[in-house]
């Protein structure tokens, strides 16, 4: 807000000019304006009202509630696609290390924890005997759910055998070192964002889709193509 007093009738009074912006309880800022005959001065006075203050104060205040709950849902969105994202890595990586190293890598999902692992077995010299042991190296290592991620749909087709839907506690995902695979699909989520890996059983292969499990329609592979 600015106001502007021009003390054209105290022109030649300075003294008297600033006492009266001072009785006015201002304190004022003297440009010196020169003009044709006589001499003016402005005082540019500022501030702002009890008002104006608390009405910036409420759109601030509206602005970042409406921009700390985008960014809670964006986080949260966050964390369901980093967990299925690592979760399709883990599938591709299971398969290029079954045919690289000619034995079975398989996906162990802890349902119930929120986490999942790879897995393959080893020759132990300490026990001479061969132990499953969990894959932790540069490329790969176990996932723990964060937040309220969880796995809200598991069905796993044994090869030979019927789909399975039940959600046991701790389930698998074999590949073999032939390219193949069971049959997948991983359904991840938070209650609000959804993401599904689905993994072929002919390839090995694995695919990411945004959305829930039927929604995903699983048909005939062309293996020429693929």
């Amino acid at each position: 807000m600015k106001m502007y007093l021009t003390t054209n009738y105290i022109s030649r009074n300075t003294a008297g000019t600033r006492c009266a912006a001072r009785r006015c309880g201002f304190t004022p800022l003297e440009i010196l304006i020169k003009g044709k005959s006589d001499t003016h001065y402005a005082f540019f006075l500022t501030g702002f009202t009890i008002v104006e203050l608390l009405m910036v104060v409420a759109i601030i205040t509206l602005v970042a509630g409406l921009g700390g709950g985008l960014y809670v849902g964006t986080y949260k969105k966050m964390l369901v696609e980093k967990v299925a994202r690592n979760f399709l890595l883990t599938a591709k990586y299971a398969r290029i290390m079954a045919i690289e190293r000619q034995q079975p890598y398989e996906i162990q999902l802890d349902v119930a924890n929120g986490g999942f692992w790879l897995a393959t077995s080893q020759w132990s010299e300490d026990t001479e005997q061969t132990e499953q042991v969990i894959v932790r190296d540069y490329y790969c290592k176990p996932v723990q759910f964060e937040g309220e991620v969880k796995f809200e749909d598991i069905q796993v087709t044994p090869i030979g055998e019927e789909t399975s839907t039940e959600n046991e506690e701790n389930q698998s995902i074999v590949f073999s070192p032939y390219g193949t695979a069971q049959s997948a699909m991983i359904q991840i989520g938070d209650g609000k964002n959804h993401y599904t890996i689905s993994i072929c059983t002919a390839t090995g292969k694995a695919k990411i889709y945004f959305g829930t499990a039927e929604n995903i329609e699983v048909g005939t592979i062309d293996l020429d193509a693929e």
